[in-house]
C-alpha cells in the first residue's frame, strides 16, 4: 500500500475522531482545573453522569437525536441536577459531596433504566455509546488526502462534533481569559474576592456552567468515561507539576492532549504490534493514559511547597 493511500485512509478514518478527542480533552480539563482547586472536582462527574437522561428524554420527546434538542436536553437536566444538589444539602443538612453523589447515581440510574426500556437502539443510543461514546464512528466520509484541509466542498462534511467542540473549547478559553482576576480571587480567597466586590458566589456559578457546557458538548462524541476523566486527571496531573495557576492550566490541556493521542493510537494501533486481532476503545484507552501520566506526574513530578497559593 502506497504513502498517499494509508495518507488518504489516514485522514478519512482517524484524522477527525483524533481530533474531537483531542478538543473534548482540552475543553474539560480547563474549567476542571479551577473544580480541582475548589475541592469541587466531583462536579464534573455529577454532571457527566446527570446528562444522560436528559438525552434521552430530549429524544422521546423530539423523535430525533438532532444536535439542539440533546444538548437542550442535556442543559435541563445538568441544571436540574445543580437545584436538586443544593435542595438535598439544604433540606437535609448533609455534606455537598453526599448530596452530589445522591443526585448523579439516581440521575444516571433513571437514565439508563429509560434507555433499557425505550426503543432507542435503532439510532444508537444505548448505554454503551453513553459510556464510551462514538468516538471511532466520526470519520470524514467526504476526504480523499491530505488536500480535502483545503477543500470547501471536502470540509462542509465534516463532522458536526468537530466545530462544536472547537467553538466549545475557544468560548471556554475566552471567558478564562476575561474573568482570569476572578476565577483565581475566588478559587483562593473567596473572602478577599466579596470584599472587593468580585462576587465569588456568581464566579461559581459561571464556572459550574461552563462544566456543564463542556461535559455536554463532550458527551455526544466521547461518552461520559473521557469526560469524567479529563476533568480530574490532567489538572490533578498539572498541579502535582508546579504551584503557578497559569502553569498549571498549561499543563493541564498539555496533558490532556497528550492523553488522547497516545490512548487513541493505542486504541487503533497498539492491539495489532502485540499480535492481537481486534482493536480497543478509544474512549477507555484515553482514560486510561489519562490515569497513567497523572500516575507519572505523582511519582516524578517536581517537589512543590504544601503552603501558599499559586500565582
Amino acid at each position: 500500500m502506497s504513502g498517499e493511500m494509508i495518507g488518504a485512509d489516514f485522514v478519512a478514518l482517524s484524522l477527525t475522531p483524533l481530533l474531537v478527542a483531542v478538543l473534548a480533552a482540552m475543553a474539560c480539563a480547563l474549567p476542571g482545573n479551577f473544580l480541582l482547586l475548589r475541592r469541587q472536582a466531583l462536579i464534573g462527574d455529577a454532571i457527566s453522569h446527570v446528562v444522560l437522561p436528559g438525552i434521552v428524554l430530549a429524544f422521546l420527546l423530539t423523535g430525533t437525536i438532532a444536535t439542539w434538542p440533546m444538548m437542550l436536553g442535556a442543559g435541563a437536566a445538568a441544571l436540574v441536577s445543580v437545584g436538586l444538589i443544593e435542595a438535598i444539602r439544604r433540606l437535609g443538612r448533609v455534606e455537598p459531596g453526599a448530596a452530589m453523589g445522591v443526585v448523579f447515581t439516581t440521575l444516571f440510574a433513571a437514565g439508563v433504566l429509560t434507555l433499557e426500556l425505550s426503543d432507542t437502539a435503532s439510532v444508537h443510543l444505548d448505554v454503551e455509546h453513553a459510556l464510551y461514546g462514538n468516538l471511532e464512528s466520526l470519520i470524514w466520509l467526504d476526504a480523499t488526502g491530505w488536500a480535502s484541509l483545503t477543500d470547501p466542498q471536502a470540509l462542509a462534511g465534516l463532522p458536526p462534533q468537530l466545530g462544536r467542540l472547537a467553538g466549545v473549547l475557544a468560548l471556554l478559553a475566552a471567558g478564562a481569559a476575561l474573568f482570569w482576576k476572578e476565577l483565581a480571587l475566588s478559587t483562593f480567597d473567596a473572602g478577599f474576592a466579596a470584599s472587593i466586590g468580585a462576587r465569588p458566589g456568581a464566579v461559581g456559578f459561571g464556572l459550574v456552567t461552563a462544566t456543564a457546557v463542556a461535559a455536554v458538548a463532550a458527551f455526544d462524541a466521547v461518552g461520559s468515561v473521557i469526560v469524567i476523566a479529563m476533568f480530574i486527571c490532567p489538572p490533578a496531573a498539572a498541579r502535582l507539576m508546579t504551584n503557578r495557576l497559569d502553569a498549571q492550566v498549561a499543563w493541564s490541556l498539555g496533558f490532556a492532549a497528550l492523553s488522547a493521542v497516545v490512548g487513541f493510537v493505542l486504541a487503533g494501533w497498539g492491539p495489532g504490534w502485540l499480535g492481537w486481532p481486534h482493536a480497543v476503545s478509544a474512549a477507555g484507552m484515553i482514560a486510561t493514559v489519562s490515569g497513567l501520566v497523572l500516575a507519572c506526574a505523582a511519582v516524578a513530578g517536581p517537589a512543590r511547597r504544601r503552603t501558599g497559593a499559586p500565582a
